[in-house]
């Protein structure tokens, strides 16, 4: 009878060990850890402007800026600022013109991150683009005549007047394209900047007065439809979901 069990016993190894033979060993560990990434928006304002506001008394602004993380690489962006300046133009020292301009502008578009972070980063190189538009209006507080004939006028400038004049109503649109780095400072407090490249599509230039300056878009230059501008930003990330983060398909071994 012990005889028997013995037989039996080493009859039972001898199978398994030819089952397990038959079996392909997986020698790759399968990570079974889903890795997910945080969605939300971001939302802050431009520092850059209530700094310049501060230390010139002839700038007022304010700007506020956001984001909102449609895919994995791509951002929805958005500026919505207003602006009031006093500038004085002048022709070899001397004042030709002094002007106010007042108003509000919005930008949206969109944002592609390029740089690769790391697991639970949400660091951001983009490039990106706006559509932007700006209602503002144009007060000429004061101007001189510039008078050539010296025989009747010994100054060759003479003031004209005084008394403010309104050109309201105007309008702005242009594109912008936009190079931007955000980085995580601590917590859900990202710092950031960005340069932009502005062409101007439309301007409602009437008559009366020029428009010089734009909210938005600075200084309008003569002869040319493109301006440049920054920002230096400061925002707070509200994460609103999670999404799992898809893994890179595998490149089959050929050998």
């Amino acid at each position: 009878m012990l005889r028997y069990f013995i037989s039996l016993f080493f009859g039972m190894l001898f199978t398994l060990g030819i089952s397990q033979e038959s079996k392909p060993i997986d020698l790759q560990s399968k990570d079974t850890i889903q890795r997910t990434e945080k969605y939300g928006l971001r939302v802050g304002f431009d520092l850059s402007r209530p700094i310049l506001s501060f230390v010139d008394d002839n700038y007022t602004g304010l700007e506020f800026v956001g984001d909102y993380r449609l895919k994995d690489k791509l951002y929805i962006a958005a500026e919505i600022g207003n602006e009031e300046r006093t500038q004085t133009e002048d022709l070899d020292g001397i004042d030709l013109y002094n002007y106010t301009t007042n108003g509000s502008y919005i930008k949206l578009g969109v944002d592609h991150n390029t740089y690769k972070n790391w697991f639970g980063e949400q660091n951001l190189v983009t490039i990106g683009g706006r559509l932007a538009f700006s209602s503002f209006s144009q007060t000429l507080n004061n101007f001189r005549i510039y008078e050539t004939n010296r025989d009747f006028n010994e100054e060759t400038f003479f003031q004209l007047g005084t008394e403010p004049q309104e050109f309201s109503g105007r309008t702005a649109a242009w594109l912008e394209f936009v190079l931007g780095y955000k980085a995580r400072l601590f917590g859900n407090l990202y710092g950031g900047v960005s340069i932009r490249l502005a062409y101007l599509v439309s301007n409602s230039d009437e008559e009366g007065f020029p428009n010089l300056w734009i909210p938005g878009f600075n200084k309008v230059t003569d002869g040319s439809n493109f301006g440049v501008g920054y920002n230096y930003t400061i925002s707070y990330f509200l994460p609103l979901y999670k999404k799992a983060k898809k893994k890179k398909k595998e490149i089959p071994n050929s050998n």
